[in-house]
């Protein structure tokens, strides 16, 4: 018997669910990409005011490998369609005492400032980055893209994962190697980037580390809605169809199969394939809202822990500033304490760590001529820890935050001040449809990671699956790209092999 499928749907445009269309419609299925929004590309949405580019979230791009392989299926190149441009240092890392550490692709240069700080920690860091590059081997580049259907899959792993010191945290496995406090930090944050407090994430993503020495930090020209643009070029370059302005209301189904995606609009697309880049929680609770056995699922992963959420600032100034790196972390009086309040708190801390973003420093042309572009951004508790009323404290925390940022890094900052908007757990909520504000989906601990994960392919709903940071492996661009190859994965066999019956 002939596959039946006239059509596989992906619901949300972000990196996943572009890079899964893309690879369906490689794999020679027909693939309709809906997006709820005026424009593609999900967090990584592009927000533009007099004449300023924001690219709304991801702006470290890694591992630029995965993306070419997207491209290198159908023949085409990435290059052609989108040029990634070098960063460095990767990012400089400022402590409000004065200590600064350029986190560069250069061994000498890493040692030789670790040697200033701290010369016993110079032998702590290469073995250090020693176990960073068998994490990467183990839990990116042999596990990253392989689905875990079944308990029997963890099983297998789990020796490997043991042997890695798994159950260890981030921070926990850095201080075996490291003793100066500010580069236990240094070597630790990276977590933070996928929605992890390094004091419990899983060491496992300590990979990011060897991650971005064995490739590179890059930013790709004219802003990350570049790259997005370029994926969906490529998309329709393939003969994919793409349509914006087209929220889901409800994925149909009949005896828990799959039979139709239907839009608010009140439009019905018959399908047998449908994969949610949308929100875990949403998808099952909202759009699956009819099946007894998507609403028992909801109410069990809303019992699971949700990464924090995030409080973002989107300002052009006028002038340009020397002396800013494309990527400045800021860290504030207090680190375990602080990321304790962020994840487990239930009010607003009064003191914050920040991530500063300057894409106007490798692409001018984000921002009109003599001027320049920035988001800033601070970790807050998710919605459900901490009932906090955004709509008021909004502004005051905006205020707080670019005051900060005046006094110690952007000298006359307000004065110069020519467009702002911010973006807080509300808007997660609201805009991305983000369960309690979740700005990475699940947190990724060790007993919510791989086979723990939302499942690439959904056990009992037949025909349903899932790609983005709710899903294996989770969040980060190489993440989700990851997630779309172990869902293709999936998708292709199973399609290949009704095809065949």
């Amino acid at each position: 018997m002939k596959d039946n499928v006239s059509k596989a749907v992906v619901i949300g445009s972000g990196f996943g669910g572009l890079a899964l269309a893309i690879r369906l419609q490689s794999a020679g299925i027909n693939t309709l990409l809906l997006e709820a929004r005026d424009k593609p590309g999900g967090r990584a949405y592009v927000y533009e005011d007099e004449g300023f580019i924001f690219d709304a979230g991801p702006t470290v791009i890694t591992d630029p490998s995965a993306l070419e392989e997207l491209f290198a299926l159908s023949g085409r190149r990435l290059e052609d369609y989108v040029k990634l441009l070098p960063v460095s240092p990767f990012y400089r890392l400022c402590w409000e005492d004065g200590y600064s550490f350029d986190y560069v692709n250069d061994q000498m240069e890493l040692e030789r400032q670790i040697g200033m700080k701290s010369p016993a920690d110079v032998a702590g860091y290469r073995r250090f980055l020693e176990y960073s590059k068998a994490v990467l081997q183990e839990g990116y580049l042999r596990l990253g893209h392989v689905p875990f259907p079944d308990f029997r899959s963890m099983a297998r792993v789990a020796p490997q994962l043991i042997r890695l010191q798994s159950y260890r945290s981030v921070y926990g496995i850095v201080a075996r190697f490291i003793r100066d406090g500010h580069l236990r930090q240094a070597f630790s944050f990276h977590s933070l980037l996928v929605g992890g407090n390094p004091f419990e994430t899983s060491s496992i993503y300590s990979l990011i580390h060897a991650l971005e020495r064995r490739w590179g930090v890059f930013f790709p020209q004219g802003g990350t809605g570049a790259l997005v643009r370029g994926m969906v070029q490529l998309f329709q370059d393939l003969g994919g169809e793409v349509r914006m302005n087209a929220p889901v209301d409800e994925i149909e189904t009949t005896s828990n199969r799959v039979t139709a995606v239907r839009l608010r609009s009140g439009e019905r697309i018959p399908c047998t394939l449908a994969a949610s880049n949308a929100d875990v929680v949403h998808t099952y609770e909202r759009l699956l809202r009819d099946n007894a056995l998507a609403r028992r699922r909801a109410a069990s992963l809303k019992k699971k822990r949700f990464s924090m959420s995030l409080f973002v600032i989107y300002f052009g100034l006028k002038g340009v500033r020397e002396g800013l790196q494309h990527h400045t972390v800021l860290f504030g009086p207090r680190y375990r304490e602080l990321l304790k309040d962020i994840f487990h708190g239930d009010a607003l801390p009064e003191d914050f760590s920040l991530y500063l973003h300057a894409p106007t420093v490798t692409d001018p042309s984000l921002a009109p001529p003599g001027h320049s572009a920035y988001y800033v951004l601070a970790p807050v508790p998710h919605l459900g820890n901490a009932d906090i009323d955004w709509e008021v404290e909004g502004p005051r925390y905006r205020d707080r935050i670019l005051d900060y940022l005046e006094q110690r890094y952007i000298p006359d900052l307000k004065r110069d001040l020519v467009v702002s908007r911010i973006f807080t757990p509300f808007d997660f909520r609201d805009e991305l449809g983000a369960h309690v504000g979740s700005a990475f989906s699940l947190e990724p601990v060790l007993w919510q990671s791989a086979y723990f994960r939302t499942h690439n392919k959904d056990e009992a709903i037949d025909g349903l699956y899932f790609v983005g940071a709710g899903t294996h492996p989770g969040a980060g661009i190489p993440g989700v790209v990851g997630s779309a190859k172990a869902t293709a994965g999936v998708i292709v066999s199973e399609h290949a092999a009704r095809s065949s019956a």
